[in-house]
């Protein structure tokens, strides 16, 4: 089994073009069902999440070809309906499949999803949510079998919570309902407006993407697009975090800099200098860290739950405290262990982390849990004295392009054995 060996004590500095985004790419996949066409999509990271994807697609008897950093889908040949447990169990997000699957063939059968385990993640929103639109659902022995019940239709959805997941399946299944879909307490992240401009360019009538209101107006048709997907914001908060760490200087280029807004306060409250000039962020970041107080994770435009765990690794080695509050998934803190083993100095009780920062950290053997938190792991070995072994990588290749590559040639000592 893979691991990476990190020497730490090199800075971080040079430049970098981000990947595209995770979040982005896998329901944008899954969309490519509604078409019946080919769509073509550029800058699709190269990661293993997106492989389960295109084996989805394939099973289903779509033609899904990846060239560098473009997919090329052809969905017109599709043949099945449901998926099968050992795809399904392959990454968490794979239930994004749910609401394009019904949409064009009207009927779906899927079992309940795997990835990476950060505590209940319940599907029912989805559920509930279609089954307004006039599914029939019956859920046995963790499987999900789905029919519409006599024709797919809008319907006014009001989400107890503004579930990104939730919002992408309902978007889905809505482009080809009959009638009108009000989707309220919609999610508002990047993510879900760059679905929808792909949808978009498809045919499809939405309106509000990234407000908490979305409205969709059905239509009979959607044709394939060409499309390039946005910059990965979590990425670029994880190359910042390994900057800010060794004291380094970083240039991210080509990035949309509305998408980490929430993130920016905190480096600069650290010390460091953030500057951004025409798409392009530079970070210069100081030898010793200050702390950051306080970050509170929320659903977008707040504070992102997916930049946590490598803001707790810059944390660890800044001076003074920093108070975590995670409120949107429990047991999002299963990195804290490992990142004491390095010798930070974390307390957590419930949803809350209190991180007093340390001078030193010290190189051992770590092992990611999950994705994020693997990430995390990779942010402190920069600073570590000596040399972590980190386990677990095929968490971290869920989600990051070959992270060691880009910071081997950002002058890291990591390598991947």
């Amino acid at each position: 089994m893979a691991k990476l060996i990190v020497e730490g004590g090199n800075k971080v500095k040079g430049q970098v073009d981000v990947q595209g985004a995770k979040n982005s790419a896998l329901p944008m996949l899954s969309a490519t069902l509604l078409t019946g066409d080919e769509s073509v999509l550029h800058c699709c990271p190269q990661i293993s999440d997106i492989d389960a994807a295109i084996r989805i697609l394939r099973y289903l008897g779509c033609s899904a070809k990846m060239h560098n950093h473009t997919v090329v889908v052809d969905s017109s040949g599709m043949n099945r309906y449901d998926i099968p447990e050992n795809l399904m169990r392959k990454m968490r997000s794979s239930v994004v499949f749910l609401g394009a699957i019904i949409a064009r063939t009207g009927r779906a059968e899927l079992y309940f999803p795997g990835g990476c385990e950060l505590g209940p993640r319940p599907i029912d929103l989805h559920l509930d949510s279609l089954r307004k639109m006039g599914v029939s659902i019956d859920e046995r022995f963790g499987c999900i079998s789905c029919k519409v019940k006599d024709t797919l239709h809008g319907a006014k959805i009001v989400l107890p919570f503004p579930s990104v997941g939730a919002t992408e399946n309902i978007i889905l299944a809505a482009v080809l309902a009959k009638g009108t879909t009000i989707i309220a307490n919609a999610a508002r992240e990047p993510e879900i407006i760059d679905l929808c401009d792909y949808l978009v360019r498809c045919g499809a009538e939405i309106y509000g993407a990234g407000e908490s209101t979305i409205i969709i107006y059905g239509v009979e048709k959607l044709k394939g697009a060409v499309h390039t997907i946005i910059p990965d914001r979590i990425v670029e908060a994880t190359l910042m975090a390994c900057c800010a760490v060794t004291g380094g200087e970083i240039l991210l280029k080509g990035i949309i800099t509305s998408h980490i807004e929430s993130i920016i306060p905190l480096f600069e409250e650290t010390g460091c200098t953030v500057t951004i000039k025409d798409g392009n962020l530079h970070l210069v970041c100081p030898q010793r860290l200050k702390s950051f107080k306080y970050a509170r994770t929320m659903p977008y435009p707040g504070f992102p739950t997916d930049a946590q765990a490598v803001m707790m690794s810059v944390a660890t080695v800044a001076q003074g405290t920093t108070v975590f509050v995670e409120n949107i998934f429990e047991s999002r803190y299963r990195h804290v262990e490992e990142l004491t083993r390095l010798g930070a100095n974390i307390k957590v009780a419930n949803k809350v982390a209190v991180v007093e920062g340390v001078d030193r950290l010290f190189g051992t053997k770590v092992s990611a849990k999950e994705l994020r938190g693997a990430a995390s792991l990779v942010v402190a070995s920069l600073r570590a004295e000596g040399i972590t072994e980190i386990e677990g990588i095929k968490f971290l290749e869920r989600g990051y392009e070959n992270l060691e590559v880009t910071l081997t040639e950002l002058g890291a000592n990591i390598r991947k054995v």
